[in-house]
């Protein structure tokens, strides 16, 4: 039986649309791959201790030794005092000197990139990539929560800031916690390493 014009027509009404899509797979949205920054991330308080050093905690360590300099002043704690995401294994501290000019220069230099909007407009772009969840250092706190805006920090082991070590001010090392997320390497700027 020969086709009739309507037939082939209504084929071509069908298959016309499947077309492009196959020919061009570039037009499929980009959110299926997943956001491009996340959410500023919320506090994720410490409720174990499990300080077996994570592995994006890891990378991102040496990362900032390799990109920046400094060193890496390690991750874990022992347990039995308190717990702190030290003591999960998903924080760590960068050791960079504030009261050297090399050392401010250096955690500055990270703290702009950090905090730097991207071409698309979002704000902290790559600590949100990182899942930074807060950052202490020369007696500022920058947390996630509060979009990484600076508000001064004193250890709860000091009473005055003028009686307070250096280490427990963070002038001699820059520390950082992130999302358990983050330390176990699931958010975006580890997966698209």
């Amino acid at each position: 039986m020969p086709r009739t014009p309507r037939l082939g027509l209504l084929v071509a009404a069908l298959l016309l649309p499947l077309i492009p899509l196959a020919a061009a797979p570039s037009v499929l949205p980009t959110a299926a791959a997943g956001p491009l920054v996340e959410d500023y991330a919320s506090y994720q308080p410490a409720t174990k201790c499990r300080p077996d050093a994570k592995p994006g905690t890891e990378e991102l360590g040496r990362w900032l030794v390799k990109r920046f300099g400094g060193s890496f002043g390690g991750i874990s704690r022992a347990c039995g005092g308190s717990i702190s995401e030290h003591t999960e294994g998903r924080a760590f501290d960068w050791t960079v000197n504030a009261s050297t000019r090399t050392g401010r220069k250096t955690a500055q230099q990270f703290l702009r990139r950090a905090f730097r909007t991207n071409r698309a407009g979002e704000t902290d772009a790559l600590a949100r990539r990182m899942g930074i969840m807060y950052v202490i250092w020369d007696d500022q706190m920058y947390s996630a929560w509060r979009g990484f805006e600076p508000v001064p920090y004193l250890s709860s082991s000091c009473k005055k800031v003028k009686r307070c070590s250096q280490t427990l001010r963070h002038r001699d090392h820059v520390h950082i916690s992130l999302t358990r997320q983050a330390a176990r390497g699931k958010t975006s700027w580890y997966l698209r390493r």
